[in-house]
């Protein structure tokens, strides 16, 4: 449709544009002149047309090698752009030139910049719609993950964990994300769970990673990596990472000491927060919810967002509460940071 299109007002600009050379030479030049006109523009406006409609065929693939709903969207605003600054840019053909010429060449124009607007405002779709203050979903794909040095292999703890989400945006750790099915399906289970806690965490990974596809700059895809071989989910966790060269992003200490073992690169988000941020230390009060008795008499345990423990002294009786506790110490163990603390009223 595009050569088609473009062969025929490019073949009426030229018959025009013929036909006026001719007719300033004498009444019979002026039909060999449009006769001329016309044939070399059927040749040369098919030759553009063709040129036109490769440009466009491989302007997606340069600039965005996907096509999507907000993409539709945004090259629909451009084409309608397209055709204003077309016929802005137009306007002068026509009024400066004869009628012959200047309503065929002004149509071409008005093709072209709404063709190529559309085309340009698809490939930056996401950047288009922020402007507005839309945000532009991005498909959560499944693939296959073949050897990807340059991607992230995500743990269910890391997405429980929720500072990957913190990383990303900051664009400390910007590029490729990939969660096998398996650990999507792992953190379902954990969000149906009976256990009011368990389904807190479960629900806090499924909405991380539902707001990590959405960061810029972040590519999130589910794996379709099975693994049958190994039953465990850490040990196909650790297959996939060591065949993919991918980095594994876990707070699972066990995890990460395994993949260390062997060669395997680790992101731990809970290590890189703990460096970052101050820590709270003795005197410090901080609120949270006491979940579990702990081993000692009278003692309630409990858990920062981050997964840091907490030991309460006389929160025993508090099991479901919200607390206010002073901490009283502060340990760091090979699982991480564990807070002591008592009831600070």
């Amino acid at each position: 449709m595009m050569v088609e299109a473009t062969r025929l007002l490019v073949t009426l600009t030229a018959t025009a544009a013929g036909f006026i050379v001719g007719s300033r030479i004498g009444d019979e030049s002026a039909i060999v002149g449009a006769t001329i006109g016309a044939g070399l523009g059927y040749v040369l406006g098919g030759a553009f047309g063709r040129l036109v409609r490769r440009a466009l065929d491989a302007a997606p693939g340069v600039i965005v090698p996907k096509v999507s709903g907000p993409q539709l969207f945004a090259g629909a605003f451009g084409i309608g752009l397209g055709v204003i600054v077309g016929l802005v840019a137009g306007f002068p053909i026509i009024y400066f030139m004869p009628p012959e010429v200047g309503w065929p060449l002004a149509s071409l124009v008005v093709l072209l910049i709404a063709a190529f607007a559309g085309t340009v405002f698809a490939a930056r779709a996401d950047e288009l719609l922020a402007s507005f203050g839309l945000g532009a979903r991005k498909p959560l794909a499944t693939h296959r993950l073949g050897s990807d040095p340059e991607s992230f292999l995500v743990d269910s703890s890391a997405a429980i964990d929720g500072r990957i989400l913190d990383l990303a945006r900051s664009g400390l750790a910007r590029g490729r994300y990939w969660v096998p099915a398996f650990v999507v399906d792992e953190l379902q289970a954990i969000a149906d769970s009976g256990d009011q806690s368990r389904r807190r965490r479960g629900r806090r990974g499924l909405d991380v990673l539902e707001s990590l596809r959405d960061v810029v700059g972040i590519e999130l895809a589910i794996l379709e990596e099975h693994v049958p071989e190994f039953p465990e989910v850490d040990a196909k966790l650790l297959a996939i990472a060591e065949r993919s060269e991918a980095t594994l992003v876990t707070t699972d200490h066990n995890l990460a000491a395994a993949a260390g073992v062997r060669g395997i690169g680790v992101l731990n988000p809970h290590l890189v927060a703990d460096s970052l941020r101050p820590q709270a230390g003795a005197g410090d009060i901080i609120e949270v919810v006491v979940e579990k008795v702990g081993s000692e008499p009278g003692q309630g345990v409990g858990y920062l967002d981050d997964g840091t423990m907490v030991v309460i002294e006389r929160a025993g009786q508090s099991v479901g509460k919200t607390v206010e506790v002073r901490v009283s110490n502060a340990v760091r163990t090979q699982m991480g940071r564990m807070l002591f603390g008592r009831l600070a009223a």
